[in-house]
Protein backbone atom coordinates (compact mmCIF):
# COMPACT_ATOMS: atom_id res chain seq x y z
CA UNK A 1 0.00 0.00 0.00
CA UNK A 2 1.13 3.60 -0.96
CA UNK A 3 0.35 6.48 1.90
CA UNK A 4 0.09 10.07 -0.33
CA UNK A 5 0.56 12.85 2.76
CA UNK A 6 0.20 16.45 1.73
CA UNK A 7 0.51 19.69 3.66
CA UNK A 8 -0.64 22.99 1.90
CA UNK A 9 0.35 26.42 3.28
CA UNK A 10 -2.12 29.22 1.51
CA UNK A 11 -1.31 32.16 0.07
CA UNK A 12 -1.68 35.09 2.18
CA UNK A 13 -5.13 36.12 1.85
CA UNK A 14 -6.52 33.43 0.37
CA UNK A 15 -10.27 33.88 0.31
CA UNK A 16 -12.14 31.51 2.35
CA UNK A 17 -14.86 30.86 -0.73
CA UNK A 18 -11.45 29.33 -2.43
CA UNK A 19 -10.45 27.10 0.70
CA UNK A 20 -14.01 26.27 0.47
CA UNK A 21 -13.96 25.15 -2.89
CA UNK A 22 -10.94 23.26 -2.67
CA UNK A 23 -12.41 21.24 0.57
CA UNK A 24 -15.52 20.41 -1.84
CA UNK A 25 -13.38 19.26 -4.92
CA UNK A 26 -11.35 17.27 -2.26
CA UNK A 27 -14.58 15.60 -0.79
CA UNK A 28 -15.96 14.91 -4.45
CA UNK A 29 -12.28 12.73 -5.26
CA UNK A 30 -13.43 9.62 -3.37
CA UNK A 31 -16.75 9.18 -5.19
CA UNK A 32 -14.84 9.79 -8.45
CA UNK A 33 -11.96 8.25 -8.44
CA UNK A 34 -11.75 4.24 -7.85
CA UNK A 35 -8.12 3.97 -7.07
CA UNK A 36 -8.38 5.91 -4.01
CA UNK A 37 -8.56 3.39 -0.77
CA UNK A 38 -8.53 5.78 1.87
CA UNK A 39 -8.95 9.77 2.20
CA UNK A 40 -8.89 12.26 4.79
CA UNK A 41 -8.41 15.87 4.49
CA UNK A 42 -8.84 18.78 6.54
CA UNK A 43 -7.76 22.62 7.95
CA UNK A 44 -4.92 23.04 10.55
CA UNK A 45 -6.89 23.57 13.85
CA UNK A 46 -3.77 24.54 16.09
CA UNK A 47 -2.42 27.27 13.79
CA UNK A 48 1.13 27.57 15.29
CA UNK A 49 3.87 28.98 13.75
CA UNK A 50 4.88 25.67 12.43
CA UNK A 51 1.92 24.82 10.91
CA UNK A 52 0.50 24.62 7.59
CA UNK A 53 -2.61 25.41 6.46
CA UNK A 54 -4.23 22.27 5.09
CA UNK A 55 -3.19 18.70 4.92
CA UNK A 56 -4.55 15.32 3.04
CA UNK A 57 -3.89 11.83 3.80
CA UNK A 58 -4.88 9.29 0.62
CA UNK A 59 -3.81 5.71 0.47
CA UNK A 60 -3.42 3.22 -3.11
CA UNK A 61 -2.87 -0.11 -3.59
CA UNK A 62 -0.15 0.44 -5.49
CA UNK A 63 2.61 2.64 -7.35
CA UNK A 64 0.01 2.56 -10.61
CA UNK A 65 -2.60 3.35 -8.67
CA UNK A 66 -1.41 6.21 -7.30
CA UNK A 67 -0.27 7.65 -10.93
CA UNK A 68 -3.24 6.98 -12.14
CA UNK A 69 -4.94 9.19 -9.41
CA UNK A 70 -2.08 11.51 -10.34
CA UNK A 71 -2.60 12.08 -13.88
CA UNK A 72 -6.78 12.12 -13.75
CA UNK A 73 -8.27 14.63 -15.09
CA UNK A 74 -10.61 15.66 -11.37
CA UNK A 75 -7.24 15.47 -9.76
CA UNK A 76 -5.39 17.31 -12.11
CA UNK A 77 -8.25 20.26 -11.94
CA UNK A 78 -7.63 20.34 -8.07
CA UNK A 79 -4.17 20.78 -8.43
CA UNK A 80 -4.51 23.72 -10.66
CA UNK A 81 -6.59 25.20 -8.14
CA UNK A 82 -4.07 24.54 -4.93
CA UNK A 83 -1.48 25.67 -7.33
CA UNK A 84 -3.26 28.81 -7.99
CA UNK A 85 -3.74 29.37 -3.96
CA UNK A 86 -0.70 27.77 -2.71
CA UNK A 87 2.65 29.39 -1.26
CA UNK A 88 3.94 25.90 -0.64
CA UNK A 89 3.05 22.43 -1.07
CA UNK A 90 4.86 19.80 0.68
CA UNK A 91 4.11 15.80 -0.35
CA UNK A 92 5.15 12.49 0.91
CA UNK A 93 4.57 8.83 -0.42
CA UNK A 94 5.88 6.19 1.67
CA UNK A 95 5.21 2.34 1.33
CA UNK A 96 2.75 0.98 4.38
CA UNK A 97 1.95 -2.41 5.23
CA UNK A 98 -1.94 -3.17 3.71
Amino acid sequence: MITHMVVFKFKDGTPTQVIDDIETHMGRLPGIISEIQHYAFGRDVVRSDRSYDFGLISQFADMEALQRYQVHPDHQALVEKLRAACANIIAVDYTTPA
